[in-house]
């Protein structure tokens, strides 16, 4: 299962990177001005991180209208290799990944909340579909019930789309996503964090550190 960073946070993508948890990048509108408010032109924000990312990095268009989301799509796929288009599960949305198919422009459907949207995202053409599992939860749905149901009708047809498990708030989403079999999920930084961390690594390391000291000390390790 890939791992993606849902972030425009340069430092939080290089330590990700660094880390070597990273296999790509999603972004969205809100994401982005955050960073935007620190000075950054939105096409020098997007050119960072699509060159600091060792992989997909899904660009999220603003307008809802299908000339308007084609248009900044294109513009978008221009900017590096690794650009992916994110585009809403609309009508129109629907047309224009249909239209980014044909061009051989990668989509990532946004904004999915049952499976059927995932189906009808998967034959227009998007190469992920980007179910939000956790703002499912937040009104009383299991959100990681439609990632097994997507999974199933994806098996049915072999169909080749990408589950790409998104809202994720903690680290059982991830470990559902990863027994379901979803292709990718991403999530914030601090939920990246959470995953390495466990009270007992942290239990026994200060342990065997403290029967180190008792026997050697403070010094070089004496190899």
């Amino acid at each position: 299962m890939k791992i993606f960073l849902d972030t425009a946070n340069i430092e939080e993508i290089r330590k990700t990177r660094d880390w070597g948890l990273l296999d790509g990048v999603t972004t969205n509108p809100t994401l982005a001005a955050k960073e935007l408010a620190k000075g950054l032109s939105f096409k020098d924000l997007v050119s960072q991180i699509l060159k600091e990312t060792p992989g997909p990095v899904s660009i999220e268009v603003v307008a809802t209208d299908y000339e308007g989301m084609l248009k900044q799509a294109l513009r978008i796929s221009s900017l590096g290799d690794n650009a992916v288009v994110k585009i809403p599960m609309t009508l129109p949305g629907l047309k224009t990944i249909k239209a980014l198919n044909e061009k051989r422009i990668p989509v990532n459907c946004t904004l999915i909340f049952n499976p059927l949207q995932a189906m009808f995202a998967a034959k227009a053409g998007a190469e992920y579909v980007s179910p939000f599992v956790g703002r499912l939860d937040d009104i009383g749905e299991d959100g990681m019930s439609i990632i097994d149901e997507i999974k199933a009708i994806f098996l049915n047809y072999d169909i080749k789309t990408k589950i790409l498990v998104a809202s994720i708030r903690n680290p059982i989403h991830v470990l559902r996503s990863a027994i379901i079999g979803a292709d990718v999920v991403t999530m914030p930084f601090d939920v990246i964090s959470k995953l390495t961390t466990h009270p007992k690594t942290d239990e026994g390391l200060q342990r065997f550190l403290d029967d180190w000291k008792k026997n050697f000390g403070e010094g070089d390790f004496p190899l």
